[in-house]
């Protein structure tokens, strides 16, 4: 998996929560950890994408584009 650093970032930051008494912040953040190892793990063998996130646009809106 070329993009599992993001469960990496969810777990670093369900830790915090757990930690801060922010229960259901890290119940959520479970959640998320599993739809991304879910969404990953289907996305293997299909051609790389790369998040980058457009800062022109208001609220930050990420696009894909293809990886060279």
């Amino acid at each position: 998996m070329t993009n599992d650093w993001i469960i990496d970032v969810l777990s670093d930051l369900k830790s915090f929560a757990t930690e801060n008494g922010l229960v259901a912040l890290a119940g959520q953040l479970d959640d998320a950890v599993l739809v991304a190892a879910t969404e990953i793990s289907s996305a293997e063998g299909m051609p790389q994408k790369v998040m980058r996130w457009d800062v022109e646009q208001a609220g930050r809106i990420p696009r894909t584009v293809t990886a060279s």
